[in-house]
């Protein structure tokens, strides 16, 4: 919680305002039933006029309660609407800048909930405990030392319940942390099979699997719905609980205040006006109970929250003295890199290459072989586990993200676009004028089909890009990575939705109009990497087969192998 109350500071101020209204409306109220009291007691058979006095005070504090507790409503809304939006804030920039591996064990659908469900939860009880956080207890105590100076013998009777309902409250309670993390794993879960409806409609639609995804829905669905009952019925107990003590203590008083009127040892308007503390009493224990109910799902909530916030880089720049810089006079050297995701089996065992700036690198291989990891290695997504990748001589541990980052253009696998024009997909929020990005789709083969368009570079993508062709996408996507003119453009598997001819055409620009941006190329297509200096054939994370096209065709059964299934040993532009 600690975490999370941090983003209090600055409206501690406005909290001390508020909880000062809050005292002043809730002291308002406890006045009623004793002014009441005093009516029935010593007014009521004087002077109509000492009556209507005295109405009027009544009147007058009603008002007062009612404008004093709005007011404050409104700025304690205020105050959990901006401590939620800060914390969302800065729990969202967070997320962004988590590392790959961290993003991997938080798992996306557990991001977006703790964004949304979780920060919902600690919005609610911030906005609950500023309402009822000084309001209960005053009315509580406050009522408790009223009833105590008008008749200690029958409060007694009252306070003798409050224990019980102080244990009930504590005993459910300490339980509730727990109950609602498993809640909001659940959701997580819910969450992922959602997201990976949304974005599989197609193919769910296409293969017929919408009955069976379904199903799994209602798995998960059905899972969640046990945890929420769970915890539901364990933390719903506490209200029927309460109410059940408030009820057994309002009978007490009740029966024992009749025979102290009989004896005339306490009088009708004493017991009238103790009937309405009691119900004052009895609303403020509820609301303590809700207090508790919201706490402990804010207490999991934050505690998921701060998790992420707490979590310290991993991937940070280190010093020269660690990793020194290597002399070399070529562009990217990838020196004996050994890498393995969950620290069992190497995913890349002992990569070696050396490529030129301006040169192409081609990767190939099987579907698992490790070529986008390498490619994710070289971005600095994950670190090696052993030896070190050089660019222009440095150690890429050593150089500041902003600038490594500033190295790259890329069009990766698994890239997006987003609901908006397809100047500012290609542009991507930066300084790019409007002549880079449209040299950037003409290199990338996206000119023709874009000004097909009524409104050209205007016009509009649905989220996703479902309103134009997997190609039409891929190509939009090159444009993006080629429009800040890197010096080192990555393509994985952007080509695949193009035709041939469409491919070469690429090729062909990127060799003529950007002789001096070393490429690397990752396909499962010969053609689309015969051309480059440099091809590695990968296995298993192996290196199986480096050269040039000719040298592999020579040299490696297996891309000789891949190049004959694919075009018969023929290539054709």
């Amino acid at each position: 919680m600690k975490t999370v109350l941090k983003y209090l500071d600055g409206y501690y101020r406005r909290m001390l305002l508020i909880f000062s209204l809050k005292t002043l409306g809730t002291l308002s109220e406890l006045m009623l039933p004793y002014i009441l009291s005093h009516i029935l007691k010593n007014v009521i058979s004087k002077s109509i006029t000492d009556i209507v006095l005295w109405g009027c005070l009544m009147i007058v504090c009603s008002f007062l309660a009612c404008a004093l507790n709005v007011t404050a409503n409104r700025m304690a809304a205020k105050v959990a609407r901006n401590f939620a939006e800060h914390m969302r804030r800065d729990l969202f920039r967070k997320t962004l800048y988590l590392s790959a591996a961290q993003t991997d064990r938080f798992t996306i659908p557990s991001l977006e909930s703790r964004i949304t469900t979780d920060t919902y939860h600690v919005h609610g009880f911030i906005n609950m405990m500023q309402r009822m956080g000084i309001r209960a207890p005053i009315m509580l105590i406050g009522g408790i030392g009223i009833t105590m100076c008008m008749d200690a013998y029958l409060s007694m009777v009252m306070v003798a319940v409050l224990p019980l309902m102080f244990f009930t409250i504590y005993t459910i309670s300490k339980n509730g942390v727990p109950l609602y993390t498993k809640v909001q794993r659940s959701v997580d879960g819910m969450i992922r099979v959602v997201r990976e409806n949304a974005q599989g409609i197609r193919v769910i639609k296409a293969l017929s699997k919408t009955d069976y995804e379904h199903n799994r829905y209602d798995g998960v669905n059905r899972d969640l719905v046990k945890e929420e009952t769970r915890a539901g019925v364990i933390m719903g107990s506490v209200h029927p609980i309460m109410t059940l003590f408030m009820n057994i203590g309002s009978v007490a008083v009740i029966a024992i205040s009749a025979g102290r009127v009989t004896a005339g040892l306490s009088q009708p308007e004493t017991v009238i006006a103790f009937m309405q503390y009691f119900t004052q009493i009895s609303m403020a224990m509820m609301a303590v109970t809700r207090m508790f109910t919201m706490y402990t799902k804010c207490a999991a909530s934050a505690t998921r929250i701060a998790e992420v916030l707490n979590t310290e880089p991993d991937i940070t720049v280190d010093s020269k003295d660690n990793f020194p810089d290597k002399e070399t006079k070529v562009h990217i050297l990838f020196d004996d890199v050994t890498f393995s995701y969950n620290g069992k089996r190497n995913n890349l065992e002992n990569i070696r290459f050396a490529l030129p700036r301006g040169g192409h690198l081609g990767i190939i291989g099987a579907t698992g072989s490790g070529k986008s990891t390498l490619v994710k290695l070289l971005l600095r997504f994950y670190d090696t586990d052993k030896g070190g990748i050089y660019i222009n001589g440095e150690n890429i541990r050593t150089i500041p993200k902003d600038k490594l980052y500033a190295m790259f253009g890329s069009a990766l696998q698994h890239d997006f676009l987003y609901a908006d024009t397809i100047e500012e997909n290609i542009r991507f929020g930066r300084d790019i004028s409007k002549e880079a990005v449209k040299e950037a789709a003409k290199i990338a083969q996206a000119e023709d089909f874009i000004e097909a368009f009524s409104d050209g570079y205007d016009h509009v993508l649905s989220p996703h890009g479902t309103n134009i062709s997997g190609g039409q996408k891929q190509r939009i996507l090159i444009s993006r990575a080629l429009a800040a003119s890197p010096e080192i453009l990555i393509l994985d598997d952007s080509s695949s939705a193009l035709d041939y001819k469409t491919d070469a055409a690429l090729r062909k620009a990127l060799r003529e109009h950007k002789t001096n941006t070393t490429v690397i190329t990752v396909a499962q297509r010969v053609s689309s990497v015969k051309d480059c200096g440099l091809i590695l054939v990968l296995d298993e994370g192996h290196i199986i087969g480096i050269g040039t096209h000719d040298e592999l065709i020579a040299s490696c059964t297996e891309y000789r192998e891949i190049s004959d299934s694919q075009m018969g040993g023929a290539f054709v532009e």
